[in-house]
């Protein structure tokens, strides 16, 4: 009985620190990882700006303010957005096409063992192989057009996606695969409500690769050639301003480049991702 006592008023007894307090405004807005993310952009500018400052050489390294107000001038005279656009047709295009096979590539792998094999032998052959040294052939094979941008950018996307997607199948547990078969699920109708909810991240992480490998192989195509009946992309926006020594000009272009990747990261992938992956409690 006095144990019980003792007992009682320990937990009953008041305790010194708080178990629990209301975050302030500033911390909750710390929380958001928007906020934070916002935040280090910002310290970056007021780098890039000082350095550039210091430097005090726009030839060199321009300050943020120039290169913000070269972004400013081909905004409003449709150049950048022309050429932004542009650039972006001819990604989808490609990326459109590379997805497409890879998932073709995998369903082939996924069903039968000569698949496999294929698809594990190209992609060890090929996926080192970088994307801008097929150019010169993409050239040859297509001429001076998208055809050939497009070529070297299905060869981009397609070995990343097809890798992790086939990683991300063989990766599903054994339970779930039971599950298919007692709902007698065969074919497409196994791969789509089994495999590929269950492998949705590593085919997310796939899809994030093959974007930024996309994305930079492009820019780097039309640095080399980036013409295409008369109009080029950014790419190609960045090395006429290097010619005629423009180099707000030419950062003004990074900074597009960087935009657009940026905007498609957290708008497009982070919103797919907090709709899927995170719904289905597959990532904490």
């Amino acid at each position: 009985m006095s144990n019980a006592r003792i007992i009682l008023a320990e937990t009953t007894s008041p305790v010194s620190g708080e178990v629990e307090r209301k975050l302030g405004f500033f911390e909750v807005l710390w929380e958001n990882g928007a906020v934070r993310k916002t935040v280090l952009i910002i310290l970056l500018g007021l780098v890039w700006e000082a350095y550039g400052r210091w430097l005090d050489n726009s030839l060199l390294f321009p300050t943020l303010s120039e290169t913000l107000r070269s972004f400013a001038e081909h905004v409003q005279d449709g150049t950048l957005p022309a050429r932004a656009w542009a650039s972006v047709k001819v990604l989808l295009m490609g990326y459109a096409a590379g997805v497409l096979l890879a998932g073709t590539l995998t369903i082939l792998a996924i069903n039968t063992r000569i698949g496999s094999d294929f698809l594990e032998t190209m992609t060890a052959m090929f996926s080192p192989l970088p994307a801008i040294a097929l150019l010169p052939l993409a050239l040859i094979w297509f001429g001076l057009g998208n055809g050939s941008l497009v070529f070297i950018l299905i060869h981009s996307v397609l070995w990343p996606v097809a890798l992790n997607t086939h990683s991300g199948f063989r990766a599903v547990s054994q339970t779930l695969r039971m599950v298919g078969r007692n709902y007698d699920l065969r074919g497409l109708a196994y791969i789509r409500k089994i495999l590929v909810p269950a492998a949705f991240p590593s085919i997310l992480t796939g899809l994030k690769i093959g974007w930024a490998f996309a994305w930079r192989t492009l820019v780097a195509a039309e640095l080399v050639f980036g013409v295409s009946s008369g109009q080029g992309g950014l790419g190609w926006f960045i090395f006429e301003n290097r010619n005629l020594l423009e180099i707000p000009a030419v950062f003004a272009g990074l900074l597009t480049v960087i935009m657009i990747g940026l905007l498609v990261e957290n708008l497009i992938f982070r919103t797919i991702e907090r709709r899927t992956v995170l719904r289905w409690g597959l990532q904490s």
